[in-house]
């Protein structure tokens, strides 16, 4: 284990020894097979279908685990998967993700889907990566899952296999024989084959790969980017890169007598790679609470008595949900938890201290990206924690802040403070970012390193500080939204003009999608019938906006393009002016600058009586938007939730 508490001690770990000397496994498999080598009788996968702290769960050891994967391995290859074919698995939670994945990855190359997605978009994603096997569930009470899968498969004629996974095998009598009664029909009709998963691989040996894995680093896993889009931009992992995240883990935090609860989808790089690619290096035990993590049924209600269940040492989480948790009383003891690791979106300064403070919990927020597959930075185990930094860039990753050109040439190294493009170059970023080479196209500098679209800046003591997006992409509870996906569905009435969607500050998710509109002229129309015109187009819920405004004109640039930054300044004004309305709160946000450092932000107008002060900061402190207050004189105060 390596303690990094400053800077120093990351660059005398790079120092110390070669990356490529921190492991010797040199696939997915044989990592698999050296950590069950070692662990073989310990538990490594935990699954809870319902979410009683007293429900059953199934568990696999890594004996266990090991002849599941290899059993799917050799089932994939029998179906016709070689090393540059395609296994998607679209599935919640549960036993099957993890086996699909490491299964997926031996055989040839694998690929996660939301299956919160709508069927048209799934159905454009295995077209575009050429699935052949897809791995997702059968026919289920409460989910059309299947359905829609089936949907997708029509208009995938590539797609030559579905193997589907029934849940009822995780029921007890009397639940498990009603199911039979009560499974929904299926009512799309496609031309793959259609086998049950586990019967399938019940017929092939689980000894060992019937097949020589090919072992030369090569591309083993297709993550999608977005998740709004029927044409997403498709990120591609090595292997050393996917296990460059689980030495990350290994060597600051885990061991195998940890116990990891993950209730985030294992669509996502950060349940896939950090989580589990760590437990699978550190022979740690990874726990899945019901197939849909935190929106599962029951789940947040129970959790603390999950994670005293289970003697869950470190908790998996995004801010959304530790929001979510704060609502209910901490009724279990949790003492065994040592941290709780948050990714995904800036968790708020206010939310932060009450997690801290209501659990006995340590916080650590950190920052990663599908393109650098996943890991970036961290703030340290055993170091200064700087909330609202995203910590020190981990061993081998070498982070910038520069200013590029579209083609990705370097015009300046940012240094001192000063705000740039976030460039990122570790083991995961490979020498083609994704897997149509257009796409690539200015996506790395001429050094190598990875255009990661975020504003940021470094600090005097080698903190990475983020502080907006060269991208316009929402982040709503971790989630991205790509806007384009929103803007294309306002366009299309014929009513609207122009349309710019922007993230607009919000205490829960973080950011929620706005829109601003400029009509035709002559049209009109009202707000509640371009919602109910969004509502029937936009591909996936989270993306729904939650605010749409008619402006007479929306500001553009001299070439004729939507200016977001004052769009922007314009949902943070109103959004926090109204938070502290409602909060009787007089203090107001007078006006949103742009700092140099921190980006955007509210300078706020204070009443003059202390109280008035701690009131308001308490309303500000729950956005992740920075504020200051704004003296009398015109000049402004220190910053308060400056982050």
């Amino acid at each position: 284990m390596i303690r990094v508490e400053v800077l120093a001690d990351k660059l005398a770990a790079e120092a110390a020894v070669p990356v490529e000397d921190r492991w010797t496994a040199r696939s997915l498999y044989e990592q698999l097979s050296q950590t069950t080598a070692k662990f073989p009788d310990r538990p490594a996968v935990t699954f809870q279908l319902k979410s009683g702290p007293e429900d059953p769960a199934v568990t696999l050891t890594w004996r266990e685990l090991t002849d599941d994967v290899t059993r799917a391995a050799n089932l994939f290859r029998r179906l016709g998967i070689g090393h540059e074919d395609v296994v998607a698995y679209i599935l919640p939670n549960g036993i099957e993700a993890p086996v699909a994945l490491l299964a997926g990855a031996t055989a040839g190359i694998v690929t996660p889907i939301n299956p919160l997605l709508k069927p048209e978009h799934m159905g454009a994603i295995l077209r575009e990566m050429r699935v052949k096997v897809v791995v997702t569930l059968r026919p289920f009470p409460r989910t059309d899952l299947a359905q829609n899968v089936a949907q997708a498969v029509a208009l995938a004629p590539g797609v030559e296999t579905v193997l589907q996974v029934d849940l009822s095998r995780y029921l007890a009598p009397p639940l498990k024989w009603v199911v039979p009664l009560i499974r929904p029909r299926m009512r799309v009709r496609h031309r793959a084959k259609v086998l049950d998963f586990h019967r399938a691989m019940a017929s092939v040996p689980s000894g060992a790969l019937e097949f020589s894995e090919t072992l030369d680093d090569r591309i083993c896993s297709y993550f999608h980017t977005g998740g709004t889009t029927g044409l997403p931009k498709i990120a591609q992992h090595r292997a050393s890169g996917i296990l460059y995240n689980g030495w990350c883990g290994v060597a600051y935090i885990f061991t195998d007598a940890d116990v990891l609860m993950c209730p985030l989808p294992m669509f996502h790089v950060f349940a896939a790679y950090p989580v589990f690619m760590s437990c699978l290096m550190s022979g740690a035990q990874v726990v899945f609470p019901t197939p849909q993590g935190f929106r599962g049924e029951g789940v947040m209600d129970n959790f603390w008595k999950l994670l005293e269940r289970h003697g869950a040492t470190f908790l998996i989480m995004v801010p959304t949900a530790a929001t979510a948790l704060m609502q209910r009383p901490v009724n279990a003891d949790v003492s065994t938890v040592k941290t709780a690791l948050s990714g995904s979106a800036a968790m708020p300064l206010e939310l932060f201290t009450r997690f801290e403070g209501a659990t006995g919990i340590k916080v650590l927020e950190g920052y990663g990206m599908t393109e650098a597959t996943c890991l970036v930075s961290i703030n340290p185990p055993f170091g200064e924690r700087k909330v609202g930094s995203v910590g020190l860039p981990f061993p081998y990753t070498d982070v910038r802040i520069l200013q590029c050109d579209e083609e990705g040439g370097v015009l300046k190294t940012c240094t001192g403070d000063e705000v740039g493009e976030i460039c990122v170059r570790n083991p995961g970023v490979g020498d083609a970012i994704y897997t149509e080479a257009e796409k690539n196209r200015g996506v790395l500098t001429p050094e190598g390193y990875l255009r990661t679209g975020d504003l940021g800046r470094i600090d005097a003591d080698g903190y990475l500080w983020i502080t907006g997006r060269a991208k316009d992409l929402i982040i709503r509870g971790g989630h991205n939204i790509d806007p384009a996906t929103i803007e294309d569905v306002f366009i299309q009435h014929p009513a609207v003009a122009f349309a710019g969607a922007i993230g607009q500050p919000d205490r829960h998710s973080g950011e929620v999608p706005a829109v601003y509109v400029e009509l035709v002229d002559g049209a009109e129309v009202t707000v509640e019938e371009l919602m109910t015109h969004a509502r029937a187009r936009i591909p996936e819920r989270a993306a729904v906006p939650r605010h749409v405004e008619i402006l007479d004109e929306l500001p553009k640039t001299a070439v004729g393009k939507v200016f977001k930054p004052a769009l922007r300044r314009s949902a943070i004004r109103r959004t926090l002016n109204f938070a502290l309305g409602t909060s009787g709160v007089e203090a107001r946000v007078m006006e949103v600058i742009d700092d140099r450092r921190l980006g955007l932000v509210a300078m706020v107008g204070h009443e003059q009586d202390a109280e008035g002060r701690v009131r308001a900061a308490h309303v500000l402190d729950a956005f992740t938007v920075p504020w200051r207050w704004q003296e009398a004189e015109g000049a402004a105060g220190p910053a308060e939730g400056a982050r």
